[in-house]
């Protein structure tokens, strides 16, 4: 309980302390017309209330993904706790900062004009290619989660089986709805309301941590790997395991959406780092709740499979139990927010699970796909003030997203999260050239010129991801599965040498 405790006491106080730093670093212009104003169309770039744009930034961002990052990656053990409070208030928070508020400065551009920007044509394409896929992913991943949970409340409430392919239709045209009209109706008016159910969900949940029986481990136990199977080595797979809730590339595809709604660069801190920082202490929340439950989960309450190889004596192989219905399926973090809401908050957990399972990951894949038109958009010069061009740019993508159904959830959720970090590599050397350059400009007189080494405090994240995402394609079941020594010697070469590359560019500019 310490740890939790010290943990959360670290993020809210990294939000007051590093993020002002940030800010400062970043120098906001109060009395610069943001791109809401100078680029208003009715559609996309559209003055919102600051509470809304934080509301909306925190649950684009969110999804499922600060609780079902967190069940999966605490099975690696307390260094979940670690990597939540240091990855987010170093990396994540200041990723989503900085991305969002880049992009004001250059009227709402999309992520890969920015990294195109920064790091030249190839880069360029090759980040609109992996957005779009990652986007598509991610609006996939966020289809099956909530339709395969209300198709069990259907036959549950109704006795009407095997609902899920309407259920499919029925979000698809949600997300559809959100695409593409235009962001003050429905992101603007439902969005919030979404928002206040997860953040309802997390404090209530967060409040019974302190109340219910079953200890949570502490730091002393963070030095290894607690998983209960065979399986990634907690690194990298803790780091892409937990990527919503510490640093998550997908976050920077998010920012310029809201980059076109905020009034003033002066809220940026509070939209953007802090939304970032209530999406880790969410995270923190449900790492710590997901194991004190387990620890003191009455196993007998499950069927064990006779192949189910984890060691049940332990918080992190009976987590893995309910996670797979006591190995009988693939995992299902649905399944412990269920259990867990409605053993610890009763009929009132069992409405917020339901809300939170359901409309979060629909608030996410909506906007994944709004995001994924508009990088279409933005390299295509293809105007959108008119719904039917959106609904054009959309078509496709959406009959992409239908294809990728046949996968199962947990692989295609290793791909988005591995995706996920790659993306923040890419962001994170986009924000080191930014600041590089930017140190390099001229001031004007009376003001204090630009630190030239500030661009450091994204480079140094830029190669811990880097690192990261190339030891995971490397040793992972899905990616080349290499003898661990040979996976970490390659991603070794991949990260010098990606990061010299860096180097020298940016001592060419």
């Amino acid at each position: 309980m310490i740890t939790f405790v010290t943990a959360l006491v670290l993020l809210i106080g990294g939000y007051f302390l590093y993020g002002s730093f940030v800010e400062r670093v970043f120098r906001p212009q109060t009395d610069r017309q943001t791109p809401c104003y100078t680029h208003a169309d009715g559609a996309d770039y559209i003055p919102m209330p600051t509470w809304k744009v934080y509301t909306v930034q925190f649950l684009n961002i969110a999804g499922t993904g600060p609780i079902f990052g967190a069940l999966m990656g605490i099975l690696y053990g307390p260094a979940a706790f670690l990597w939540i409070v240091f990855g987010c208030i170093l990396g994540g928070a200041m990723h989503d900062y900085m991305s969002g508020m880049i992009s004001i400065r250059k009227n709402g551009a999309s992520l890969p004009e920015i990294i195109g920007d920064e790091l030249g044509s190839t880069a360029r394409l090759v980040m609109r290619i992996v957005t779009l896929v990652l986007m598509i992913c991610v609006g996939a991943t966020f289809v099956m989660v909530p339709a395969n949970l209300m198709a069990q409340l259907t036959q549950q409430l109704v006795g009407i089986e095997a609902t899920n392919l309407v259920w499919v239709f029925v979000i698809f045209a949600f997300y559809l709805a959100v695409t593409v009209f235009s962001i003050d109706k429905i992101v603007g008016n439902i969005y919030p309301v979404f928002g206040f159910a997860l953040l309802l969900m997390a404090l209530l949940v967060g409040f019974g941590i302190f109340f219910h029986p079953g200890q949570i481990p502490e730091i002393t136990d963070a030095f290894s790997n607690h998983y209960p199977i065979e399986t990634t080595p907690l690194f990298p797979g803790m780091f892409v395991s937990i990527a919503c809730g510490a640093v998550s590339g997908f976050h920077a595809t998010q920012s310029p959406m809201m980059a076109r709604c905020i009034k003033n660069e002066k809220y940026g801190l509070r939209c953007f780092y802090g939304a970032m920082v209530t999406e880790g202490v969410v995270t923190l929340i449900w790492a710590a709740a997901a194991i004190k439950f387990a620890d003191a989960f009455d196993i007998s309450n499950l069927a064990i499979a006779a192949d189910f190889k984890a060691d049940l004596a332990t918080p992190y192989g009976r987590l893995l139990a309910i996670l797979t219905n006591g190995g009988h399926g693939n995992m299902d973090p649905g399944l412990l927010v269920n259990v867990l809401c409605n053993d610890w908050l009763g009929t009132t957990g069992l409405v917020l699970a339901i809300l939170g399972i359901v409309a979060a990951p629909m608030s996410t894949g909506g906007t994944a796909f709004r995001a994924a038109r508009l990088i279409v958009a933005d390299f295509t010069k293809f105007g959108q003030a008119k719904v039917w061009r959106r609904i054009l740019l959309a078509a496709p993508l959406f009959v992409l997203a239908a294809l990728m159904l046949a996968m199962k959830f947990d692989v295609l959720w290793r791909y988005v999260s591995w995706l996920n970090q790659v993306l923040a590599t890419f962001t994170f050397f986009s924000i080191a050239m930014w600041l590089y350059e930017r140190s390099k400009a001229p001031v004007a007189p009376g003001e204090d010129p630009y630190n030239g080494k500030t661009w450091l405090m994204a480079f140094f994240p830029a190669v811990f991801m880097l690192a990261v995402s190339s030891s995971f394609i490397m040793i992972a079941p899905e990616g080349f599965r290499l003898p661990h020594e040979v996976g970490y010697a390659i991603a070794a070469v991949l990260t010098v040498g990606f990061s010299t590359l860096f180097l020298w560019a940016k001592s060419r500019r």
